[in-house]
């Protein structure tokens, strides 16, 4: 039986008179794919907010790892081993691909000098930016932005890792290649928690899926379960 990597309890957050999540409660174990669905304003994104320390939490508790980061900074989760992706990427468009992992390694995730290179390399075979290695960041396709922005999360060494909306703007066979290298990401000892509106990236490479709504957790269980649930089909897919 895997260990809990992550333990979420009574997590809350409001702007003003929006609740934009309430009461959330979860846990993750090491090795693990969680996947997030809901709809447009759901609460997800301000979920990885508040776990990566971008937002302050106003109520709940954030055990990380067996230590509670509930009021840790941002870079010190990131130290601590949680990485995040962003929607809309935004690397240092004027660097180099390499360069950018290697910012990501040195001050993201606190690497010594002498262990970017080789571990920059690593990052970059198994995303798929070898390549790449030497071109502007901000001259990448859409495909290898994304995978860029994979990277450059990867290049932090996270032992947990929130990924959000990969697959957004993407063919069926570049999706399709995204859950080959999240599911390779996940092989590799990483866990994941995925935020996708992609279903078909839910449904086949998740081992848990948890549904939100207005702020709340809905339904949490197996991929098939939860979106048959009459919630889940009520809020998020119309029915």
């Amino acid at each position: 039986m895997a260990d809990t990597i992550l333990s979420v309890d009574g997590l809350s957050k409001s702007f003003g008179a929006l609740r934009v999540a309430e009461d959330i409660s979860f846990s993750v174990k090491e090795g693990e794919i969680l996947g997030i669905i809901g709809p447009n304003g759901a609460g997800k994104t301000t979920i990885f907010a508040l776990l990566a320390g971008n937002l302050p939490m106003d109520s709940g508790q954030i055990v990380f790892q067996g230590q509670n980061i509930s009021v840790a900074p941002a870079f010190e989760r990131a130290r601590l081993g949680m990485s995040r992706t962003y929607q809309v990427p935004k690397p240092f468009s004027h660097m180099s691909v390499f360069d950018n992992l290697k910012v990501a390694a040195l001050f993201g995730g606190g690497l010594e000098e002498v262990e970017t290179e080789g571990w920059i390399g690593q990052v970059m075979d198994l995303t798929g930016m070898t390549a790449a290695r030497n071109i502007l960041a901000g001259r990448l396709p859409l495909l290898l932005r994304k995978r860029h922005e994979l990277a450059r999360a990867l290049a932090t060494r996270p032992s947990i890792l929130l990924v959000d909306e990969v697959a957004a703007g993407l063919t069926d066979l570049e999706v399709d290649e995204f859950i080959n290298l999240i599911k390779e990401i996940q092989l590799s000892g990483i866990t994941v928690i995925w935020i996708e509106h992609v279903m078909k990236t839910m449904l086949t490479a998740t081992d848990r899926l948890m549904a939100l709504a207005g702020g709340r957790v809905i339904a949490m269980g197996k991929p098939q379960e939860v979106i048959t649930t009459d919630e889940v089909r009520r809020v998020y897919l119309g029915a």
